[in-house]
């Protein structure tokens, strides 16, 4: 398991070049990685830690759906790369500035919120670590917007039950106390 998500881990790296954290000179890579840890602490399962590592790339960069199952493929068996990717389908947006230009963020973020309570549920696992993440720097980094995202990510958290309670509950705590800051 581990050399597959090592290379998993490689492909994504690759995949985002030279794209760095918003916040920090850190390559974007880092920001997977630490997602996939979190889920560690909760599964073992490839397919789900694979989806944390690669949870950003369809939306992020030009590797195409086809083209990641087909990477799968070349390691794991037909049902791991199928569900691999659906879990990242399911991770990424699809209410974007880019496909809605006309929609406000606060109606693109209500519908992808929506959107995400029909997930599968280590989908939704995934994103609370994928929030978790998130919220840790904007606070620190961007005090201007934070306010904005911490809602959003309020608002994504009380739709989405499915996931593991217990990091949800913590997501929930973050994402609170981080409010509280502000």
């Amino acid at each position: 398991m581990e050399t597959i998500l090592e290379q998993i881990r490689d492909f994504a790296d690759q995949a985002h070049g030279a794209q760095t954290r918003k916040y920090t000179p850190d390559r974007y890579i880092v920001h997977p990685v630490r997602v996939m840890q979190m889920c560690r602490e909760y599964t073992s399962d490839v397919t789900m830690l694979a989806a944390a590592l690669l949870h950003d790339v369809l939306e992020d960069t030009p590797v195409t759906a086809q083209a990641l199952y087909q990477f799968l493929l070349t390691m794991m068996d037909e049902t791991q790369a199928g569900r691999t990717l659906q879990l990242v389908l399911d991770l990424t947006d699809i209410y974007t500035k880019k496909n809605y230009p006309r929609w406000s963020r606060p109606q693109r973020k209500k519908q992808e919120a929506k959107r995400l309570a029909t997930a599968l549920p280590d989908a939704q696992t995934i994103k609370y670590a994928d929030i978790m993440d998130n919220c840790a720097e904007i606070v620190i980094q961007d005090r201007d917007f934070a306010g904005t995202f911490l809602r959003e990510c309020k608002l994504i958290l009380d739709q989405m039950e499915e996931g593991n309670p217990v990091l949800r509950g913590k997501a929930i705590v973050l994402v609170n106390a981080a409010l509280a800051q502000l």
